[in-house]
């Protein structure tokens, strides 16, 4: 079955799912973080489902590989972030743990849905 939309995408639906939670999370941020941190983990989190669109919206795989890594570029971004808003206090220990949880997950499905892209530009032997 082809995927018509991005929007069928499993992985960019986990990837809207996981900013809607960013959102959340980062509401309760000091007020001075404002522009600071929780600015930086909501770009990076908008920044996932976002290059997954334009991704497969592109024309070739290729440029659909090239958005996927960017993608997991903004993930580790994120994860990142995270973690240093842990140490920061802003984020509890269970929270953190949850929220990387996720970003593993949406990981691995980046991984395995690249891994499944390259094999089709790959030339056959």
């Amino acid at each position: 079955m082809k995927v018509r939309s991005y929007r069928e995408l499993k992985v960019w639906q986990h990837g809207m799912k996981l900013a809607q939670e960013i959102y959340c999370l980062t509401e309760k941020f000091p007020q001075y973080e404002i522009y600071a941190l929780s600015n930086q983990m909501q770009r990076a989190v908008v920044s996932i489902p976002s290059n997954i669109a334009e991704g497969h919206a592109r024309e070739s795989t290729k440029e659909f590989l090239h958005h996927i890594s960017i993608t997991l570029g903004s993930l580790a971004e994120l994860e990142t972030q995270l973690m240093l808003a842990e140490r920061l206090k802003y984020v509890g220990d269970m929270e953190l743990e949850a929220t990387l949880s996720k970003t593993d997950e949406l990981g691995k499905m980046l991984r395995g849905m690249q891994k499944s892209l390259r094999a089709r530009v790959a030339p056959s032997p």
